[in-house]
């Protein structure tokens, strides 16, 4: 299998699980993996295709070095795909694969004023100082200039950013890694809406364990391969028309 036909099987796992699990807004949000060393030819979803019903055939090859770049997919996938995630890989090419979702407990998170993630439990710290935030929501990605904007934000050292009022984006070395990293955000995401909806004082990890346990995250071997390994093994077997 060869790095594109990898990247598009991947990838539809990463849409058919994200609605197995409630992270997706059916035929809204993208996510995109790049097949080329520098980033610049990804693949992506394509507009209007539910986020369940993703085959590895129905993701489109797009090129941001072409001439024609800012509409030469006009037609096939959403502008604000192609100012978003473009300009990431562009600026960023360290990530290969971005995830953009408004899964609701991360999403609401984003929403509360000055939120910072808090340091609760093991998976919030996978996260210590790792995540980036974008504060001055301002409308939608019609423009590449809100594609760069969100880029700056992001930078080149953190693989999250929580967008105000927005959602969220991950990003991560492959598909895998990024679905990972996006799972466990949700689900330390959930826990803390669960956490601060009780009232009470919460119990926060000190930073110098957060920070130990963020270093054991990232060193746990092959954690990601073998979360991955298992959604595709299901999907296999359950949905196999989705290699497509």
């Amino acid at each position: 299998m060869n790095t594109e036909q990898s990247a598009r099987r991947d990838l539809a796992v990463a849409f058919r699980w994200a609605a197995r699990l409630n992270m997706h807004e059916a035929t809204a949000n993208h996510f995109s993996c790049a097949i080329s060393q520098d980033s610049q030819d990804f693949l992506i979803n394509p507009a209007g295709r539910h986020f369940s019903q993703v085959r590895a055939g129905d993701l489109v090859l797009v090129d941001v070095n072409a001439k024609n770049f800012d509409n030469a997919e006009s037609q096939i996938v959403d502008p604000t795909a192609i100012n978003l995630h473009g300009q990431l890989h562009r600026l960023l090419p360290h990530a290969k694969c971005i995830l953009h979702t408004h899964m609701p407990y991360t999403t609401a998170l984003a929403c509360l004023k000055n939120f910072e993630f808090l340091m609760l439990d093991q998976n919030a710290c996978r996260f210590y100082n790792r995540i980036a935030y974008d504060r001055d929501y301002s409308g939608m990605a019609l423009e590449a200039s809100e594609g760069e904007r969100v880029a700056h934000v992001l930078g080149k050292s953190k693989s999250v950013l929580f967008l105000a009022n927005h959602g969220v984006i991950v990003v991560g070395n492959s598909v895998a890694e990024a679905f990972d990293e996006l799972y466990y955000l949700e689900k330390a995401a959930q826990l803390q809406v669960l956490a601060l909806s009780t009232g009470r004082d919460l119990a926060l990890i000190d930073d110098e364990t957060a920070a130990l346990v963020c270093k054991q995250w990232l060193e746990y071997p092959k954690s990601a391969e073998h979360h991955f390994a298992a959604l595709i093994e299901i999907l296999d077997q359950q949905s196999p028309e989705y290699k497509n």
